[in-house]
């Protein structure tokens, strides 16, 4: 699978921009500030709905515009499709495929599947555990674009049972006799289905996962791990296998800390409160590994999800923004080694020195929100 188009209007710095792409490397070169990142950033919004820079819409969407479109010409084999992506910060975003507007924007997903490295991904191992949950999150909607609905869904409900939970919170605390919560226990039904769905994918996901992370880093860096991970949510869920015994234990769950929930007024049980646990040899990677382990681990779990879904039939873009600046010679070497034979591998940096030798492909010059091919 690749891009052999992008077309952007109003998205970030670019008021107009088209951008014909071929399998292979294709790097985007220039000073920064100039626009390159904002092009890999596009690319990977068609592919989680989401940016890897901020956390809403509304920053994406050019100064002085109402709106922003991304549209991406994608080829899979013979086929060949058209995604649109209609970004309306404050309303509901639009979604078309081959110029048809009958699509949720939740339906364009698992068309284009991204794996990115980026100076970012630093916070999946120093970062709070918000950061790797989503990790785990966006990977298993790539594996299974479906489970976009399951995480839809469990945010809704979540949304819902912490609403009733802060109005009998704020009752109590007024000397009140508090709300009817006999709804609560259907939304511990509705959480703990929902919830159950999310842990089953999230473990098989880890234990998948596992052997190809250590893999990696040993390849990054040889003789430094292994490494290791290891998921922590309630202890009901120990020993669970099946989405029906992952509800049962997050019902116990839930019942068990139900009264500090009343007093709290927010759910404290669920896989939004998880964590996954990485650690570097025999001790945790977070507030232990360097800051050169902490990059060779986070382009591992990368290097990790990338082998996942190219082994899984549909082998995803591979970008690397900005990534090569930041590490040592022998790290960039080995790591240019491995993503090479890639379908299709998107590059920014700074200047041409920053792009290995063993990238060889198509080049464009970014500048001042133009991108011309060299």
């Amino acid at each position: 699978m690749h891009v052999s188009h992008l077309s952007l209007a109003d998205f970030r710095s670019y008021a107009r921009a088209e951008v014909a792409l071929d399998p292979g490397v294709t790097a985007f070169v220039g000073p920064n500030g100039q626009g390159k990142t904002n092009l890999v950033e596009a690319v990977g919004y068609l592919a989680t709905l989401g940016s890897h820079r901020v956390s809403s819409d509304a920053p994406l969407v050019r100064m002085g515009a109402d709106r922003a479109i991304v549209r991406a010409a994608v080829v899979q084999g013979e086929r060949q499709q058209l995604i649109e992506l209609e970004l309306n910060p404050g309303r509901a975003n639009r979604a078309r495929i081959n110029r048809s507007s009958q699509v949720r924007p939740r339906d364009v997903l698992g068309i284009v599947r991204t794996v990115l490295f980026a100076p970012e991904d630093l916070a999946l191992i120093k970062g709070d555990p918000g950061e790797r949950r989503r990790f785990l999150d966006e990977l298993i909607t790539a594996r299974s674009p479906r489970m976009a609905g399951v995480r839809s869904d469990y945010d809704r409900v979540l949304k819902q049972r912490n609403t009733l939970l802060k109005s009998a919170a704020m009752a109590r605390r007024h000397g009140g006799r508090g709300l009817d919560l006999s709804t609560l226990d259907i939304w511990d039904q509705h959480l703990a289905r929902a919830g159950a769905e999310l842990l089953a994918q999230r473990l098989d996901l880890i234990s998948t996962l596992r052997p190809l992370a250590d893999k990696a880093y040993e390849q990054l860096a040889p003789g430094g791990g292994p490494v290791s991970f290891e998921y922590r949510g309630p202890a009901a869920i120990e020993g669970a296998q099946t989405r029906e015994e992952l509800c049962e234990a997050l019902l116990a769950a839930l019942a068990e800390v139900r009264k500090q929930e009343i007093e709290r007024g927010v759910t404290l049980v669920g896989p939004h409160r998880d964590e996954l646990l990485l650690n570097l040899g025999r001790l945790p990677a977070k507030g232990y590994a360097s800051h050169g382990e902490s990059w060779s681990y986070a382009l591992a779990l990368r290097l990790a999800s990338y082998d996942l879904l190219r082994s899984e039939g549909n082998e995803p873009v591979l970008v690397l923004d900005d990534v090569f600046a930041e590490l040592d010679a022998r790290r960039r070497e080995r790591l240019a080694e491995l993503v090479a034979p890639g379908e299709q591998v998107l590059v920014t940096a700074a200047v041409d020195d920053d792009v290995p030798d063993v990238l060889v492909g198509a080049r464009y010059a970014v500048s001042e929100g133009t991108v011309e091919r060299v």
